[in-house]
């Protein structure tokens, strides 16, 4: 009866710590394009030989997205990437929200607030 209540005890305090840790903004590292985003600013890490970047900027040309594209096989690009401990691509940073992959809706989710009707 000790275990269930410790392990429960353990369960609590470790949902508290997520929440409290949750709020709290994350910490940038230097090269990180959140410290230049702001709450608007649109940055996208690609790379020319990647399919799904190039799809993605054809989307975002397509809906006039305004975003500056860091290419990860530039020092600027990579300086970036290791900033966000990213190692693949596309990367797509919505003020200070990152977005992972070619996620569609994900995407949408963060530029609609923006004014963006991409998907």
């Amino acid at each position: 009866m000790r275990a269930v209540w410790f392990l429960l005890l353990i369960g609590i305090a470790g949902g508290a710590w997520s929440l409290w840790n949750r709020d709290r903004a994350p910490e940038l590292k230097p090269g990180d394009p959140r410290l230049e985003t702001g709450d608007q600013r649109i940055v996208m890490l690609a790379a020319e030989w990647c399919g799904y970047c190039r799809k993605q900027q054809r989307d975002f040309e397509r809906a006039n997205v305004r975003y500056r594209v860091f290419d990860v096989d530039t020092p600027e690009g990579d300086r970036a990437a290791q900033a966000l401990g990213t190692h693949s691509v596309p990367v797509t940073i919505i003020g200070q929200h990152v977005v992972r992959g070619y996620n569609t809706a994900q995407l949408q989710e963060k530029l609609t607030p923006l004014g963006y009707r991409v998907y």
